[in-house]
């Protein structure tokens, strides 16, 4: 382990100085432009910015699902950013999980086996027990059985964030997790968001539109044209709105 990683301690991912682009010579675009941006052991960070300012880029970097185009990233204790194919499938099998906007449930498998395909795909021993109690964790001891079909999408959700903690991740990717479910699912799923950092410890990394979902987060990283532009420690949902919509204007 380098020296600059050992300067990271109760830090559980880091980009620095992370550019990434896309596109040929003639038609270059800078998504994310000189980005660093820390996320501290045990806490929830939101990322928030208009449109097509690097948020989605951003949260797939700092997972290893994107290469940057320079910079570096360090993910549970590792520097992923030059990792072979194979190595980079290992750390986010094992180091991360990641829950979407749309579930990615697969629909013929119930709850239970949705939950713990995880633990198949990475050679790892499936324990019933271990699935179940982590179903029930969320809230859905009595739906294990169900498949998606027969599942709200608060529920399904649920799920979604049940398969992503099973192999207990060190960091919690989520893209827009509240973004397909109503008012009252929304705050259901924030609020077990909340209770996994508060009790659990879990570290959080969250991509959001919704000011009221941010605002559950323990700080807000807003991104313009690929640059961190402001911070927000602990915000109200009115000052997340009137931050975002100053970006917008």
């Amino acid at each position: 382990m380098t020296n600059a990683i050992e300067l990271q301690r109760g830090t559980a991912g880091e980009l620095r100085d992370v550019t990434r682009e896309y596109g040929g010579k003639q038609a270059r675009v800078r998504a994310l432009d000189g980005v660093s941006l820390a996320f501290p052991e045990g806490t929830w960070t939101a990322v928030m910015g208009p449109s097509g300012s690097g948020k989605s880029t951003l949260l797939h970097c700092a997972a290893g699902l994107e290469r940057v185009s320079s910079g570096q990233v360090l993910l549970a204790g590792q520097d992923i950013t030059a990792a072979k194919d194979d190595e980079l499938t290992r750390v986010r099998r094992r180091q991360i999980g990641f829950v979407f906007q749309s579930f990615n449930l697969i629909g013929s498998l119930t709850a239970e086996q949705n939950v713990a395909l995880p633990l198949r795909l990475s050679g790892r021993r499936v324990s019933k027990k271990e699935v179940r109690a982590v179903l029930a964790s969320v809230g859905l001891a009595d739906r294990m059985r169900h498949r998606p079909r027969e599942l709200s999408g608060g529920q399904q959700q649920r799920v979604a964030i049940a398969r992503a903690m099973v192999t207990r991740p060190s960091v919690l990717f989520a893209d827009e997790p509240t973004g397909a479910l109503d008012s009252a699912s929304a705050r259901s799923v924030l609020g077990l968001l909340r209770g996994m950092v508060d009790e659990a410890g879990q570290t959080i990394v969250m991509v959001t539109h919704d000011p009221a979902a941010a605002a559950r987060a323990d700080s807000v990283v807003f991104l313009s044209d690929g640059r961190i532009v402001d911070r927000a420690s602990r915000p109200s949902a009115r000052e997340v709105a009137d931050r975002l919509a100053a970006l917008e204007a």
